[in-house]
């Protein structure tokens, strides 16, 4: 049974679970690369009804490479007129990782797993902004999928979001982090007209700043941080408002809840909604620092490091304390190319206009060692956000 009448805003398109039935007919095994939010939900419906295997993803992120090893897969790409060419697997649905670390790897999962939320919720409108077939977008629509009263608002374009959730009465937003910083800097007076009694962010790491930024945006909104990924599904929730989650929540029996670890500074997860053929324990690739009671995911392990002259310094460490500073609205730290020390700290920042690189330097000078500092800082005129809503912070 699905939650038929869940009302569907797809763009400019108002439908429901219930009258998208039948509106597609696809081969089978079939990848359905599409931008447009109706065509991607008519797919899953069909999935649904009949227990096909399908893979989505937006027709921006596949390249010709890509749609080359999807038809070396077997898979039908109808919009190409491509036939399937092998038996298709019941049930079977893939996932497209984000392809930050390197080019997208199929992830295969199944409805059952995807779906993490069955429990009655309170009635929500829920703003979906994330491209078709991502772990996010699956979560939503999963989500209304199973429970009534879990409507979803797909914005035309995500720039034009906050229009769409006034109009259709948006009372839960999920983003990533990203996302959030984007909305804040573009849309702060608008998001006044936003009643949001939920909000989940996550996707990348979420810091404190960003956290409390949403807390007083919404203050009577429930905040909620997310990690997951294609790889080992949904494994942390946390809605205290913190950055990080509880370090009791480390290596503890929890029957059917995810296992969290941490080796050699690197987060493992053991997760019943992973991947279909992911071991039992996966190895992230997130680094995993103890501060006090808490566990920081400040980062991806080797990208997070940067040695100055022998020193490590963390970037995420460095990008918090300038995320700190009230005029700064994203910033994101790397390592630069330096003689004699190897490498030195560098920032690209968006601001509020009201602070200078000097003044920057300054701030980051009475909070970090100094080989901590950025010494070169770059300010931009936007966040820049690519199509998974990141930023590659």
């Amino acid at each position: 049974m699905i939650a038929a009448d869940n009302r569907l805003v797809l763009g400019d398109v108002v439908t429901s679970w219930a009258d998208l039935a039948d509106a597609a007919s696809l081969p089978d095994p079939v990848a359905v690369c599409t931008d447009d939010a109706t065509t991607a939900f008519a797919a899953v419906r069909h999935h649904v009804d009949h227990d096909t295997e399908l893979l989505v993803a937006s027709r921006s992120r596949v390249d010709e490479a890509l749609r080359v090893e999807l038809i070396e897969a077997g898979f039908a790409l109808p919009e190409d007129g491509v036939p399937a060419h092998r038996a298709a697997d019941p049930g079977r649905l893939w996932l497209l990782t984000s392809g930050s670390t390197g080019r997208p790897k199929q992830v295969a999962h199944t409805l059952a797993g995807l779906t993490t939320v069955r429990a009655p919720q309170p009635p929500r409108v829920w703003l979906c902004p994330y491209s078709p077939g991502t772990y996010a977008w699956w979560q939503l629509v999963t989500l209304s999928l199973a429970v009534p009263g879990q409507d979803l608002v797909v914005p035309s374009t995500v720039d034009d979001w906050v229009s769409a959730a006034v109009t259709h009465r948006v009372t839960a937003v999920s983003g990533t982090p990203t996302f959030w910083r984007q909305a804040l800097y573009r849309h702060g007076d608008e998001l006044a007209g936003l009643a949001l009694a939920q909000l989940t962010l996550g996707g990348e790491p979420v810091d404190q700043p960003i956290l409390d930024a949403l807390r007083h945006a919404f203050p009577a909104a429930r905040i909620s941080w997310i990690y997951a990924s294609s790889e080992v599904g949904a494994a942390v929730v946390v809605h205290d408002g913190r950055a990080g989650f509880p370090a009791s929540w480390l290596d503890r029996d929890t029957g059917d809840r995810p296992r969290l670890s941490v080796a050699d500074g690197e987060l493992l997860v053991g997760s019943p909604h992973r991947g279909l053929g992911q071991p039992e324990l996966v190895r992230t690739g997130d680094r995993a620092e103890l501060s006090g009671d808490r566990v920081l995911l400040p980062g991806r392990v080797g990208r997070d490091e940067i040695n100055v002259g022998g020193t490590k310094v963390s970037a995420g460490t460095v990008r918090e304390v300038l995320l700190g500073h009230p005029a700064v609205r994203w910033a994101r730290v790397t390592g630069r190319r330096a003689p004699l020390v190897g490498q030195v700290v560098s920032a690209e920042i968006v601001t509020d206009g009201s602070v200078d690189t000097v003044a920057l330097q300054r701030f980051a000078g009475e909070r970090l060692a100094e080989t901590a500092v950025p010494r070169h800082i770059r300010i931009l005129s936007e966040i820049p956000v690519k199509e998974t809503l990141k930023s590659d912070v």
